[in-house]
């Protein structure tokens, strides 16, 4: 199943190190399959608020994800980022297609307290 790292990154001040790291990304990536779904787009919120940035990387699966986080090339660039940016970063399964959501529901019902 595919899986996906979302970054939900603040408002930064231009630096030089950001612009490093946005050059060298895709190069740590790459290996594994991943690629940019979401980058330096607009979003529009639709409820609550969400200040900042949105990006996502798909990946073919949570093994590549995983080793995509962990890989010494992504590592070594990490913190041109995280030096800059504050953010929320978090990597999440798919679900295959053709996904239906009716195991959840009964798995919801079945917890509803009784009448």
């Amino acid at each position: 199943m595919p899986a996906y790292v979302i970054a939900h990154l603040q408002e930064a001040a231009p630096h030089p190190e950001i612009v490093e790291y946005i050059e060298r990304i895709p190069a740590t990536f790459e290996p594994y399959g991943g690629r940019f779904l979401v980058h330096a787009t607009q979003h529009e919120v639709k409820e609550g608020s969400w200040p900042g940035h949105v990006v996502m990387i798909g990946f073919p699966g949570v093994a590549e994800a995983r080793a995509w986080w962990d890989s010494p090339a992504y590592r070594e660039i990490a913190p041109l980022r995280s030096r800059h940016i504050d953010g929320d970063i978090i990597l999440v399964e798919g679900v295959p297609e053709g996904y239906e959501p009716t195991g959840v529901t009964k798995a919801m019902r079945e917890a509803l307290p009784a009448d």
